[in-house]
């Protein structure tokens, strides 16, 4: 049985530091353009289990397609550790990059497949 638990992450300068709560059992892996060029492990957060403890202001957004997806990386290195958007019934929800996590083995988890290439 997973349970959630509080992970902290961030950028690999560390100018952006946040803290999420989410279950890694429930991680996946997209073959969209952008999850795989960069080669994301993903999970989700909803508003209230997401906290952004530092590096808001060094934040810089990139969207492309549809714009729904607001894609945050940090401004001084790089790194896009977490990205934010609304879902259709428009409560924010936050996907997190499992390789950004402090701490977390990425080579133990079985992430789900997932065809975002199609849609």
């Amino acid at each position: 049985m997973s349970e959630s638990k509080a992970y902290k992450g961030g950028c690999h300068c560390g100018k952006v530091r946040y803290e999420a709560t989410i279950d890694l059992a429930n991680t996946m892996k997209c073959n969209c353009s952008i999850c795989s060029k960069r080669n994301w492990v993903l999970t989700f957060a909803g508003a209230e289990q997401f906290k952004l403890e530092s590096g808001e202001k060094v934040l810089t957004d990139y969207q492309f397609g549809k714009k729904n997806i607001h894609h945050l990386f940090c401004s001084n290195c790089g790194t896009q550790s977490f990205a934010r958007a609304a879902g259709k019934d428009g409560i924010t929800m936050y996907a997190v990059n499992v390789n950004c996590l402090d701490a977390v083995d990425v080579s133990t988890l079985t992430p789900k497949a997932v065809d975002g290439k199609s849609f």
